[in-house]
């Protein structure tokens, strides 16, 4: 079983790294972590590609069956994940097993994706669900009524997914509650408030070297050195 897990990661904080495990654990698979070069639904990235990347692979290092893949920074125009994954399929045949992890929010907007129905075709998707933030058939009759009529007979438990390469569909419930959000950390680095505990303290050191997602009308104090920001 191989499971991609893709985004900005505008940076990547430590709910990503525990998504990525929860995913690895549950589905006893390798998870490949693939950072966007332009996420199409999205404001442009505050990083460029190579340094959120960089940050990525430091995130990660030491973890076990976690990689970083760089394909979608080696491919020109907006990183579509129908297009990611029909180079993994390609790449990897047609009986592999492979399952593209998204968040619970965005399964409520999986109707917007470039072609999205054609992603059972290539792949499972597998939702991760934060608590509190749980999204079930009752939620997506209301809010993505387009998405329940897709999944609908698609739905399957997480560890039905290695049976077969691709057309299913899983939850897979996050059983602790994550702070982090890259736009709250990137509005603690640019305010120059505590953040550094929301990232890998190598994530953190590179953050700082390379001076990224600072306000420079943010002035801190003379005695930043004792201040962790």
């Amino acid at each position: 079983m191989r499971v991609f897990y893709g985004g900005s990661f505008d940076p990547v904080h430590n709910g990503h790294v525990a998504i990525a495990r929860a995913a690895r654990d549950a589905l006893h698979a390798e998870v490949a972590l693939l950072p966007a070069r332009d996420p199409p639904h999205k404001a442009a990235t505050h990083a460029d590609a190579e340094q959120r990347a960089e940050l990525l692979e430091l995130a990660i290092e030491g973890e076990p069956a976690l990689r970083v893949d760089r394909r979608e920074l080696h491919r020109a125009g907006p990183s579509y994940t129908c297009d990611t994954l029909a180079e993994l399929r390609a790449d990897l045949g047609g009986s592999a097993p492979l399952a593209w992890l998204i968040g619970a929010d965005s399964l409520l907007q999986l109707h917007t994706w470039h072609r999205w129905r054609e992603l059972f075709d290539l792949a499972h998707i597998v939702a991760v669900q934060r608590p509190g933030a749980e999204v079930d058939a009752a939620r997506l009759r209301a809010e993505a009524p387009q998405v329940l009529a897709e999944i609908g007979q698609r739905w399957l438990p997480p560890d039905a997914l290695a049976d077969s390469p691709h057309g299913g569909f899983a939850l897979l419930p996050l059983a602790e509650l994550r702070p982090e959000s890259s736009t709250e950390l990137r509005r603690r680095i640019a305010a120059g408030e505590q953040w550094r505990d929301w990232v890998p303290e190598r994530v953190a050191a590179r953050i700082v070297q390379l001076n990224l997602y600072r306000d420079p009308a943010v002035i801190l104090p003379a005695s930043s050195s004792s201040v962790r920001p």
